[in-house]
């Protein structure tokens, strides 16, 4: 992906966001909860976790499919997931003002979605459903609802237009992902308008027996609130989370002709493994590096860093690092936060809700915190902003790093005038 032009037909532009997330559904409540450092992190209620070791996430609250989801849709049939990125959706292509007018685009729309897991609570309806002899009682839509490409299939039906869909699983960077390809798209001139983001649910009993097994959850079973550390000394594993982020991205020529809101462009990328038998993150450096070469960018460039920052004791040392080695001595310099204090970790929605943070912190010219920073690690010697901090900014790097060893850089910029 070459994302450095000057023709605004291939500069892409993010015109419309949509999120739900454990600590708001929609933008405003979702910012403010960031800013305020009120955390989406509580005991599990979406099935009886008090056998586990881990019995808290960061579950998606007042959900109602009903009053979120579109009345056209039949959202019974959807698995949680892909009604998360519906409404997420919905929001996004209503706040670009495209609600009406997808249906007489010339070109077909690209859609690109991330997951890291597929549908699972209908898996386990299914399996406990077979287990109960209760074969001939299970519904044949489970089939299609529980397909890894059932959300971005379901929302390409729902934009009832000409729609080239994709998935993309690559773990926790699979938002990420799905936003570089929807960059791709327009910067290529494949498309005007690309839509993307990425969505989980992972909140099942199978799901949190086996992160519980792997060891990588909190165990501040009584204190949820503070339960994600990131960069904390005292921190002791990730919360999580569930949600989805939606982005509507566009050509700059065609959001200008249109007179579209622009909220900012995203001018370079990357996505790079670590190499097999280094510590997690070991590859966060050169994706770094790689994106901002894309972006035609120095490293001082860059006055903030929007961290993947899970609160694992491994990883959050790790990135650090990374981004010490990328920056040099201007990583000491500028702010580097992260949101999963309040969101949790939600997997593949986790990059597309730092991109929308992103856009968020340039309109208002405000850094987000990272919540529940309160004792720093000798080690972890960056910026970390304990308290929101008012700052303008020009350029924001965003980092997500997923399971299996990958990793995504996005370089962003406050919208041209």
């Amino acid at each position: 992906m070459n994302t450095a032009f000057q023709n605004d037909d291939r500069r892409a532009v993010v015109t419309g966001i949509g999120v739900v997330a454990a600590n708001g559904i929609g933008v405003p409540e979702f910012w403010r909860t960031i800013i305020e450092t009120q955390s989406g992190v509580g005991p599990i209620t979406l099935f009886d976790a008090s056998k586990l070791p881990n019995r808290i996430a960061a579950e998606v609250k007042g959900f109602d499919p009903k009053k979120h989801l579109p009345a056209s849709v039949k959202w019974k049939r959807m698995a949680r997931h892909t009604q998360f990125a519906m409404a997420a959706l919905d929001m996004a292509m209503a706040d670009a003002g495209l609600t009406n007018a997808v249906a007489n685009l010339h070109r077909p729309v690209s859609l690109t979605i991330g997951v890291s897991t597929s549908a699972i609570e209908v898996v386990e309806v299914a399996a406990h459903g077979v287990s109960q002899g209760e074969e001939d009682r299970l519904r044949p839509w489970l089939v299609w609802a529980s397909q890894p490409h059932a959300v971005s299939a379901t929302l390409a039906e729902y934009l009832g237009t000409r729609v080239a869909f994709q998935t993309v699983s690559t773990a926790c960077k699979a938002g990420a992902d799905a936003v570089l390809a929807a960059v791709s798209a327009i910067c290529a001139g494949r498309a005007d308008i690309a839509i993307a983001g990425g969505a989980d649910a992972p909140i099942t009993s199978s799901t949190c027996a086996a992160f519980s097994a792997g060891r990588m959850l909190s165990s501040r079973n009584d204190d949820p609130q503070h339960a994600s550390r990131p960069f904390d000394r005292d921190r002791d594993g990730g919360v999580l989370g569930e949600g989805a982020g939606v982005v509507v991205v566009e050509s700059l020529a065609h959001a200008r002709a249109r007179g579209a809101h622009i909220w900012l462009e995203i001018c370079g990328g990357a996505s790079y493994s670590d190499t097999f038998g280094t510590p997690a993150g070991d590859g966060l450096g050169t994706c770094m590096t790689l994106a901002l070469a894309n972006a035609r960018l120095s490293g001082e460039s860059i006055d903030y860093v929007c961290a993947h920052g899970p609160s694992d004791s491994v990883i959050d040392r790790v990135e650090t690092t990374m981004i010490r080695n990328t920056l040099g001595q201007h990583a000491y310099g500028i702010p580097v936060s992260s949101i999963k204090g309040v969101t949790g970790n939600p997997l593949a929605a986790a990059g597309p809700l730092e991109l929308i943070a992103c856009a968020l912190a340039m309109r208002d010219n405000l850094i987000p915190p990272t919540a529940n920073y309160t004792t720093p690690d000798p080690v972890c010697d960056l910026d970390y902003v304990p308290r929101a901090r008012r700052m303008r900014l020009e350029h924001a790097l965003i980092n997500v790093h997923g399971m299996g060893g990958g990793n995504a850089t996005l370089i962003v910029r406050r919208p041209p005038a």
